[in-house]
């Protein structure tokens, strides 16, 4: 079968819509800086609680997925480039804030994505 970009797109999407479990680590809200030219990521931290939900270690109430949430990341890291953020984070960042390994692949994918916008002046919307 050959693939296109739209069944690879669809594919992508119907995996997007998939459950995962929350890092315990906290969350990232990644994004570009134009002015810079840097990939960005704020770091959140956050617990889980029995139900799986993110909550906010400061008020105990759930985080939620979609609209603005005024919390104060942790940490804010930049980088010129996918790799140079995922050596950041992953590899200099200890203790790590990325405690799960589908949370780390999933952080390499966004920031990869994140930097073929920045190089190709695309609007970034993190997954």
């Amino acid at each position: 079968m050959s693939q296109t970009l739209e069944n690879l797109t669809a594919i992508d999407d119907n995996l997007s819509k998939r459950h995962i479990d929350l890092d315990p680590g906290g969350y990232f809200i990644i994004y570009l800086d134009r002015t810079t030219s840097l990939i960005c990521a704020k770091h959140f931290t956050n617990i889980i609680d029995d139900r799986g939900l993110a909550v906010d270690p400061e008020t105990g109430k759930p985080i939620p997925a979609r609209g603005k949430v005024e919390r104060t990341q942790s940490t804010l890291f930049t980088a010129r480039t996918a790799k140079e953020l995922c050596v950041k984070i992953l590899e200099e960042t200890r203790p790590s804030p990325v405690t799960m390994l589908d949370h780390a692949a999933y952080l390499g994918r966004e920031f990869v994505r994140a930097e073929i916008a920045l190089l190709s002046d695309r609007e970034y919307v993190q997954d």
